[in-house]
């Protein structure tokens, strides 16, 4: 173990989270081979001796991991696949991919796996300056998507006060938290947007309210500066970006000194970024793609997992004594949503960056399809309601284009639809769509 202990795991050097590390990576190595079905033939079939990993350098003699692997072996033996290291009674939680980018998957915890689970959000509020006398609001569904379940566990660990907004409209979670004087909100960025409407409607003052941080979480949004510069705005409180998957675990965050980008919990998981297209480690500063694995979940762990996100460590030293992995930027994007158009390589989240730069828009839907045999993009926008002449709806079209045009180069179709036609979103947004 290292020599020094440390309460806060986050506050370790280099060395010693390298030490961690390599101690984990054994202890999870040796709990799957031969007990883990998945494990144990995905290493045969490779042909790889893993009492020879003993580093995380020693990783890339591992295969890689992908989502479609999982998919395939969940379909082949339902309902939970066969990632699984102990015997079905050994496991407690379930929880349910939201299936953004392929068929849902259950995913099962033990004990063990869901104490480490938030023992991760232990760290995570430490990095955001937690304080004890915080409430917490959580304005989720607390359905099997993961979502924030650990995240209200791990803040009641702490004993802070936690209000759980299951089974309510967003009015009346917008009341729980005014009349609670929550301090914190935890919800995806498109719900902030979505609260931060109905307050509107409600005519409830969000930006003089008790709310002072935000931790959001599930898309870029948080990362992108004109969504958080928005959301900021709208609830008059400071926007912590955080990133985790439900079959990864909760492993990402902003810290307070350093906005515009996310720690990696390397003392919970190893972290490496590929080229996507070679699968070889790409020089520090270049973007590539996130593949990590994870250190505490022995029930059902994952191993060189391909995320299938794009991401870039920074060079830059950090201002707040952290030695972690930074993503300057956090999440840049996935690559499998980049399109091409018109020889462009576009991604959701530039759009995304350009289209909540205005007010005006209350809410936006990105369509691309097939004309001619090339990509085609088309782009719903829903004007606010003080866009209210045909003329100032027009002008706003025309300027949205633009933008796209000047900042892209490339002409989108962008229409405007009446009020209340987009669909708003609870959890994640599904506003881009490929037909």
């Amino acid at each position: 173990m290292p020599k020094t202990q440390y309460s806060d795991p986050e506050r370790m050097d280099r060395s010693q989270i390298e030490q961690l590390q390599s101690e984990r990576l054994r202890t999870l190595l040796d709990a799957v081979a031969g007990s883990n079905p998945f494990w144990t033939q995905k290493f045969q079939s490779a042909g790889v001796d893993v009492s020879s990993v003993k580093t995380p350098a020693d990783l890339q003699n591992l295969p890689f991991t992908r989502k479609s692997e999982l998919v395939s072996d969940h379909s082949a033996h339902p309902p939970y696949g066969t990632n699984l290291t102990y015997e079905l009674t050994a496991y407690s939680r379930l929880h349910q991919t939201s299936g953004t980018t392929e068929r849902p998957l259950r995913w099962l915890d033990t004990p063990s796996s869901w104490e480490w689970f938030a023992r991760c959000w232990e760290q995570i509020y430490r990095m955001v300056g937690l304080r004890r006398d915080d409430r917490l609001a959580f304005p989720f569904s607390f359905g099997p998507f993961i979502g924030f379940w650990a995240a209200f566990e791990g803040a009641a660990r702490l004993g802070n006060l936690c209000l759980a907004g299951g089974g309510m409209s967003s009015k009346a979670r917008l009341q729980m938290i005014e009349e609670n004087q929550a301090t914190v909100v935890c919800c995806t960025p498109t719900y902030a947007l979505r609260l931060a409407e109905v307050a509107v409607q409600q005519q409830i003052d969000l930006a003089s309210g008790s709310v002072q941080k935000l931790i959001v979480a599930g898309e870029p949004g948080g990362s992108i500066p004109a969504t958080r510069s928005r959301i900021e705005e709208l609830w008059g409180a400071r926007v912590f970006d955080h990133w985790g998957m439900t079959d990864i675990g909760s492993l990402a965050v902003e810290s307070v000194e350093r906005p515009g980008g996310l720690y990696i919990l390397e003392t919970e998981c190893i972290a490496e970024i590929i080229n996507p297209d070679t699968g070889e480690p790409v020089t520090p500063g270049d973007e590539g793609e996130l593949v990590l694995t994870n250190l505490g979940r022995l029930g059902s762990p994952l191993i060189r997992y391909r995320t299938g996100d794009l991401a870039r460590a920074s060079t830059a030293a950090s201002p707040d004594g952290y030695e972690l992995l930074f993503l300057e930027g956090g999440i840049l994007g996935r690559a499998d949503d980049m399109v091409i158009i018109r020889g462009n390589n576009v991604f959701p989240s530039t759009l995304e960056a350009i289209l909540r730069r205005y007010d005006e828009i209350v809410e936006y839907r990105i369509t691309v399809e097939t004309r001619r045999a090339m990509e085609h993009l088309r782009i719903e926008i829903e004007p606010a309601a003080t866009c209210d002449s045909p003329d100032k709806v027009k002008q706003l079209v025309e300027t949205v284009g633009g933008d796209i045009k000047d900042r892209l180069n490339f002409q989108a179709e962008i229409t405007a639809v009446p009020p209340d036609t987009l669909p708003r979103f609870e959890l994640k947004g599904r506003r881009f769509v490929r037909n």
